[in-house]
C-alpha cells in the first residue's frame, strides 16, 4: 500500500505551524505516522513538517528541570546530546541515554522524535513509560499560548492524549535529579527492536525523597505502583519478592491475563533489583 494523496508543508516557525495545524496533521520524524499513511489507517489531507522548528530543537535548564525540545531525536539523546546540561544529574543523563538506545533500531532512532513518540501515545512506547516515571510535564503550544500538562494526565488511553485541536507538543520538562538518584528500566520484547510486551521503570532519589515505580505496555496509559515503591524505599531489597511484585501488578487494571501479569511482575522485580543493586532473578 501507498499513502493516499496529501499536501506537504514545512513550517519555518511556530507561527507557520499553528496557522496550518487546524487543517493539517503535524509530524516530526514520521517513524510512526509513515507506516500508518502507507497502510491508509490515516488519510490526512495535509501534513505539516515541524521537525525544524526552533522551539522543538531547543534544550535548556529551566526552573529546576531540563527542557527537551520535542524535535530532538532518540539518536541525539542516545549519543549524549543532553549530557552537558545534565552534568549535575549524571544518573538522569545515563537513564535518558539508556532509554533512547533501546528504542527500535538505529535507523528509526535517527529520525524518530521525543514529541512524536509521546503524541502518538502507543502504550508500549519507551518515552511514554520513561516520562511518566520521571514525572515530566509536556509543553503544549497553541494560538492561545503555552500550557503545561503532567505526563500522568496527558495520556488517557491507547493513542489518546490531552492534545487539543490546533495544539503542538513543543517540549518536555523533566525534573532534575540528585547525583545519588538510582533508576531501573526493564522491558521484554519478542526480539530486539520490537515494542515491549511488558515493561517497568523506577526512579528512587533519597535526597529528594521520591520513590516512583511505573509499569507500561498495558492496554492504556502506564500505571503507578506507589505502595510497592514505598515498601522498597523503606525496607530495601527485602521487599522485592516475587509475591509482592505480582500482588502490586495484580492490584491495578492491567488488561492482561494471568500470564501477562506474571510477565509484568518479573519486569518489576528485575527493575527494582537494578535500583537496589541486587542480583537479578
Amino acid at each position: 500500500m501507498k499513502a493516499a494523496q496529501f499536501h506537504y508543508d514545512r513550517a519555518d516557525n511556530a507561527s507557520d505551524a499553528l496557522r496550518l495545524l487546524p487543517d493539517a496533521k503535524a509530524f516530526g520524524g514520521g517513524q510512526s505516522l509513515g507506516p500508518m499513511l502507507n497502510l491508509r489507517l490515516v488519510r490526512p489531507g495535509r501534513l505539516v513538517d515541524v521537525s525544524a522548528l526552533a522551539e522543538g530543537r531547543r534544550c535548556e535548564l529551566r526552573d529546576g528541570a531540563i527542557r527537551i525540545g520535542g524535535a530532538i531525536t532518540h539518536a541525539e539523546i542516545e549519543d549524549g546530546a543532553l549530557d552537558e546540561l545534565l552534568r549535575e544529574s549524571p544518573s538522569l543523563a545515563a537513564m535518558m541515554r539508556h532509554v533512547a538506545s533501546g528504542i527500535a533500531y538505529r535507523a528509526i532512532r535517527n529520525r524518530g522524535t521525543v514529541a512524536g513518540s509521546l503524541a502518538h501515545a502507543d502504550p508500549a512506547a519507551d518515552w511514554v513509560l520513561a516520562m511518566t516515571v520521571l514525572d515530566a510535564q509536556l509543553e503544549l503550544l497553541s494560538a492561545a499560548g503555552t500550557r503545561r500538562v503532567p505526563m500522568s494526565q496527558f495520556m488517557s488511553g491507547a493513542f489518546t492524549t490531552a492534545l487539543a485541536e490546533g495544539e503542538l507538543l513543543t517540549g518536555v520538562l523533566v525534573p532534575l535529579a540528585s547525583p545519588g538518584m538510582r533508576w531501573g528500566y526493564v522491558k521484554f520484547c519478542r526480539k530486539a527492536g520490537e515494542f515491549a510486551e511488558a515493561s517497568a521503570a523506577a526512579v528512587f532519589d533519597p535526597v529528594q525523597g521520591t520513590a516512583r515505580l511505573v509499569i507500561g505496555a498495558l492496554d492504556g496509559a502506564p500505571a503507578c505502583l506507589p505502595q510497592l515503591a514505598s515498601a522498597v524505599a523503606a525496607q530495601g531489597a527485602g521487599a522485592i519478592t516475587a509475591e509482592n511484585c505480582l500482588a502490586a501488578v495484580s492490584s491495578v487494571a492491567t488488561g492482561k491475563d494471568a500470564t501477562g501479569n506474571l510477565q509484568i511482575s518479573i519486569a518489576v522485580k528485575r527493575c527494582l533489583q537494578q535500583v537496589t543493586g541486587e542480583k537479578q532473578s
